[in-house]
């Protein structure tokens, strides 16, 4: 941002244009005026003449307390911020001979990432000559897949990539 530029809209002074489309402070179209008597109406008000719509001909200018539309300004973008939700993507770790009791411990963190509406990344890790029985690790996931699928979407179908295999589900919407 260079030193002239400010954030916000232009007010009072900065706009520079002859003539301009005037809001008063009841929200009443009061058409095309000077801007020099458009500042004097907002200077006898004790409020700020502000610049709505810039790109408009004539530019659109309305009378407000310029600090109470900044400070709406914040409220409402803290609001879409608070109302935004951040998805984590949480990972689990197998290997293709995995036990049970393992599985079922792995599962039920499965169920509680997505219960929190988060993705779930399973990482399936092929060690030496594990590579040469990918079928298991592909029946893992696909059973992986049938006990999480009335709970999740399957995101990306299970793929391998050098010594893993990877697949991401989902909440269901």
């Amino acid at each position: 941002m260079t030193p002239n530029q400010k954030d916000g809209p232009r007010s009072n002074q900065e706009i520079r244009v002859p003539c301009i489309q005037l809001i008063n402070d009841e929200g009443q179209n009061q058409g095309i005026v000077s801007t020099q008597e458009a500042l004097a109406m907002a200077a006898n008000i004790g409020l700020d003449l502000v610049e709505i719509v810039p790109n408009a001909e004539p530019p659109v200018c309305k009378i407000v307390d310029l600090g109470k539309l900044k400070y709406q300004n914040q409220k409402k973008a803290a609001e879409t911020r608070k109302k935004q939700k951040i998805i984590e993507i949480k990972e689990i770790k197998l290997r293709p001979n995995v036990d049970v009791h393992d599985y079922g411990v792995k599962l039920k963190a499965i169920h509680r990432f997505i219960e929190h509406g988060n993705k779930v990344k399973i990482t399936l890790r092929f060690r030496g000559r594990e590579m040469a029985h990918q079928d298991l690790g592909v029946k893992l996931l696909e059973r992986m897949k049938e006990d999480v699928s009335e709970i999740a979407k399957i995101e990306s179908e299970p793929k391998l990539e050098n010594r893993q295999m990877m697949m991401v589900i989902a909440p269901k919407s």
